[in-house]
């Protein structure tokens, strides 16, 4: 599934600049902030925009959104400089179309999820991030789904979410062969409050999964 041998890092969640700095330090490629208002990571324009401005070129800022009004969305886009939408509710595709922006579509894996059919169905989106569903909870449940739930040949990208941590991305990487993962719960130390240490872990595991697919498929 990935485009390439390395796999990208997305770290969401992100409320405070520190933390957005030791992600970007660590080597990440993205980071996510939240704007869904029932969720404890949610942040405010302003505090949005004190962490964008103070961040490095080329480091892509996603925003998280979920069946929120579309000037709203366009609203905060716009105040807090977001390169591109993760639309992580049940927006349709041509509710996803009429920010006129990049955007990613956020699927809960329910049981009956056809990813083949929701590919098609968002065939204009840049990615779509596969995330765990649980009744009652809308994302960050910190648990991970089946990932033998994901067809071997997607027509986008896969971005991996759902409890993923430094232990288990390295086997979720050699399972599934993302193009990207997306990590919050997993490298916390409170809700909203990232682990720089438990970052850097993650980064490493993410390296070290990506050197042993090169290593093996250059022996076969």
């Amino acid at each position: 599934m990935s485009a390439s041998a390395r796999t990208r890092i997305k770290i969401c969640g992100i409320t405070r600049v520190d933390d957005a700095h030791a992600a970007i330090a660590a080597g990440v490629d993205a980071i996510g902030l939240v704007f869904y208002p029932r969720s404890p990571r949610c942040l405010d324009t302003e505090s949005a925009r004190s962490i964008v401005d103070q961040l490095p070129p080329l480091v892509t800022v996603v925003g998280v959104f979920m069946d929120q009004p579309i000037e709203q969305v366009r609203e905060m886009a716009d105040q807090a400089s977001l390169d591109i939408l993760q639309l992580h509710g049940d927006e349709t595709p041509e509710q996803c179309r009429r920010y006129g922006r990049p955007y990613i579509k956020g699927v809960r894996m329910r049981d009956d999820v056809d990813l083949t059919a929701i590919a098609h169905a968002y065939s204009d989106c840049r990615g779509l991030l596969l995330d765990t569903f649980k009744p009652g909870i809308e994302g960050g449940t910190g648990e991970p789904f089946s990932w033998k739930r994901i067809p071997a040949k997607l027509t986008k990208p896969v971005i991996l979410a759902g409890g993923l941590n430094p232990a288990n991305v390295g086997e979720a990487i050699e399972t599934v062969r993302p193009f990207a993962v997306d990590v919050s719960s997993g490298v916390e130390k409170a809700k909203g409050v990232k682990d720089s240490r438990e970052i850097e872990r993650l980064v490493s595991a993410v390296w070290a999964a990506d050197r042993h697919y090169q290593y093996t498929n250059h022996h076969k």
